[in-house]
């Protein structure tokens, strides 16, 4: 597992320690929890005199996952490893929502509203809030870490696949091309646009071989809009015939492969959308920025014989990567719920409103979302919850398990564990 951060009582960060010493030191009563997730002691005595080991914040960016990864660059030791999941689109679908539902209300001639004059304008570097948040939510780890733990430095996947570099691969000034990461940047793309399956009869699983659509002997190009994903069998049997005549059979798989290939990549498109501003902000903290390609990323894991995973890629990312010792880690996954909605009542699925939604969220001490531990010994409910709560007025609490619903649990049986923060933790 990752090993467990440490503060003293200045809150200065030392180095982490094995999850042993942790336990030891907490049954010594020599330090006491600080924080849940990640998990974090407090010393109880200062120690400023304390020599601490510099660290590496890697971080590989992704349209729906985001991975993290601390390195001792010396040692090659992953300390952390996390997987953040966005929320990016689940707020996409939220303000497409909202418009229709808004639309639709004023097609029916409910209310007036008067027009507004120069109420469309954004500020320079606006980005839509699904992408925003996406920004925001790394923003939120990297100054959480940096509390938590001595980073010195920061490595970034800047671009995961490069786009020009694939548009045109006679360009120059790129060493890599014709070196050992050549063709590293097309394949990973086309894995992902094509959904890891043969464009022409969909098996998994399999070697696969980069395909020319239209074939280079009657005038193809390398463009990346005229490459698929194809599989020994197929490629040998389509051979130097044009796409049009190999499945003039099949009118509709020629017309969606045909549709696909033109049909660029929305999570590369995500994340080559945020890039530079996330580079900004991780340069913002004043800490020297290490980028590098998804090619490289996939190079270095490939050259370690690593398997692929999130936090894996981040530990990856960049030319500074050493020999990874990665035995016993475990990441933790974090997943942006966001805050909770201001809405003042719940709607249909017409939109209409059908029950009252209460803007206080604090009661007793607590607030919905606050992961709580309740220890209920009489009544129908006996046992031990652990889990999300949403607060009532009357003091009845709900608290969402791990087994379902639990419903009508009294406050004063109720323990926090963690603060709400936005985000929901598990290994």
């Amino acid at each position: 597992m990752s090993k467990v951060f440490v503060i003293d009582t200045d809150k200065r960060p030392l180095d982490p320690i094995h999850s042993a010493q942790a336990r030891q030191l907490l049954r010594n009563k020599k330090a006491a929890v600080f924080r849940r997730f990640p998990f974090t002691i407090i010393l109880k005595e200062s120690h400023s005199d304390s020599a601490v080991s510099p660290l590496r914040l890697k971080l590989d960016p992704g349209a729906k996952h985001t991975g993290i990864a601390l390195i001792n660059d010396v040692t090659g030791e992953v300390v952390f490893a996390a997987e953040l999941k966005h929320r990016g689109f689940a707020i996409r679908e939220s303000l497409t929502s909202r418009r229709q539902l808004r639309r639709s209300r004023r097609g029916r001639k409910t209310r007036y509203r008067q027009p507004r004059f120069l109420n469309r304008t954004r500020p320079e570097g606006w980005l839509a809030p699904s992408l925003q948040s996406r920004i925001e939510n790394i923003k939120t780890w990297v100054k959480k870490l940096c509390n938590l733990a001595r980073i010195e430095a920061i490595s970034q996947e800047l671009v995961r696949f490069d786009m020009q570099l694939m548009a045109n691969p006679d360009i120059q000034g790129k060493e890599y091309q014709q070196g050992t990461l050549a063709g590293y940047e097309t394949r990973e793309y086309l894995l992902e646009k094509w959904d890891r399956q043969c464009g022409y009869c969909g098996v998994k699983d399999v070697p696969f071989q980069v395909e020319h659509i239209h074939p280079r002997a009657k005038g193809g190009s390398n463009s990346i809009t005229n490459l698929t994903l194809s599989c020994e069998k197929c490629n040998t049997k389509k051979g130097t015939k044009d796409i049009k005549d190999f499945l003039k059979k099949d009118p509709l798989k020629l017309e969606k492969i045909l549709k696909q290939a033109k049909r660029p990549l929305a999570d590369a498109a995500a994340v080559n959308t945020t890039r530079f501003a996330l580079l900004e902000v991780l340069k913002a903290t004043g800490l020297p920025v290490e980028t590098g390609s998804g090619g490289l990323t996939k190079f270095n894991r490939s050259k370690q014989k690593l398997k692929k995973t999130h936090w894996i890629d981040a530990a990856c990312v960049g030319q500074s990567t050493p020999i990874l010792n990665i035995k016993g880690v475990k990441p933790l996954l974090i997943t942006a719920n966001g805050h909770g909605t201001r809405q003042s009542c719940r709607t249909d699925k017409f939109g209409f409103p059908n029950r009252h939604c209460s803007r206080i969220k604090f009661h007793f001490g607590f607030q919905t979302g606050d992961i709580v531990k309740s220890v209920v010994k009489t009544g129908k409910k006996v046992g031990e919850y652990i889990g999300r709560i949403a607060t009532r007025a009357t003091g009845s609490f709900n608290i969402s398990t791990r087994n379902g619903l639990v419903q009508g649990l009294n406050y004063k049986t109720c323990k926090t564990i963690h603060k709400k923060d936005g985000y929901g933790y598990s290994n």
